[in-house]
């Protein structure tokens, strides 16, 4: 497979696409574009996956006017991962000196370059994050601190005259005396972990397996209501149906309360559903009904 394009310090990767008109007796005419390549790093591979730990430690002091030793011990979940994420780091760093002391973070890119036997190396910090000072006596915990990763260049590991590498270091700034530090290998790559996407497609199938039951519960054709007299006792209906006598005519209706009559209709049971045909071939014309009250 071919490089990724590359730009750097002391030389470059490139790539052209170069076309080329011949004609007789004229000059050949020639155009030539950059073509830029990305060779694809997964990071869910199982060796990028990996976490790294690291611990050391260091006696403060000069000579014989020793102040104590500063221990640190540093974490990183995996060792692959891509442009705009952020790596959690976990450290406890112990300060037994008599100096304060400063915890800092930081992701630095090496870049070598490989010709005629020869070998050239430019280090430079690519993203820094800085802690909370710590007192001669004091702990500190970084319980998943982050950094975050900045666009650059993934790694170039299989190539014969340029290498690309990344790694974090966690060191601490110790006044007086050289600084402390721990560094951890990185890979940048360009295809992300799926171990948050897979967890959110078991989380969502999780989901639907528990809404399920509300399909099992929902019969296909529903069944009919039950009947007012299987409901309503006649006690309790000759309770509430009035004791005058049914209207002969609209005139005699109108001189009787109306909450009479709607006190009759509050019991009267609906058409069963074998009384309706729920197929109809003939649509009835349905005449308006109305009450004057």
């Amino acid at each position: 497979p071919l490089v990724t394009s590359f730009t750097g310090k002391y030389g470059s990767i490139q790539y052209y696409v170069k076309a080329v008109l011949e004609r007789p007796a004229v000059p050949d005419q020639s155009v030539q574009t950059e073509l830029q390549i990305i060779s694809h790093i997964d990071v869910s591979s199982p060796a990028l996956l990996t976490p790294v730990l690291r611990s050391q430690e260091k006696m403060v002091g000069c000579w014989f006017f020793t102040s104590g030793p500063v221990s640190l011990s540093a974490k990183i979940e995996r060792k692959g991962y891509c442009n705009g994420e952020a790596i959690p780091i976990y450290a406890e760093i112990e300060n037994c000196s008599s100096r304060l002391i400063v915890p800092k973070a930081a992701i630095f890119q090496t870049q070598t370059y490989l010709a005629s036997g020869k070998t050239k190396t430019f280090r430079q910090m690519v993203a820094n994050v800085r802690g909370n000072h710590i007192a001669s006596g004091s702990t500190d915990t970084w319980n998943g601190k982050t950094l975050k990763i900045p666009p650059v260049s993934p790694s170039i590991l299989d190539c014969c005259i340029i290498r690309v590498e990344y790694s974090l270091a966690v060191y601490i700034h110790i006044p007086g005396a050289k600084k402390l530090m721990i560094e951890m290998p990185l890979v940048i790559g360009t295809i992300p972990c799926i171990g948050f996407s897979s967890r959110n497609s078991s989380i969502t199938s999780q989901f639907s397996m528990d809404m399920s039951w509300l399909a099992l519960t929902m019969p296909e054709h529903p069944e009919a209501p039950p009947n007012y007299a299987d409901v309503v006792s006649e006690e309790e209906f000759s309770r509430h149906v009035p004791a005058y006598p049914p209207p002969i005519d609209c005139e005699e209706q109108l001189c009787c309360p109306v909450f009479a009559y709607i006190q009759e209709f509050r019991f009267q049971p609906p058409p069963l559903y074998s009384e309706i045909d729920p197929h109809p071939t003939d649509v009835e014309e349905v005449q308006p009904v109305s009450f004057m009250i």
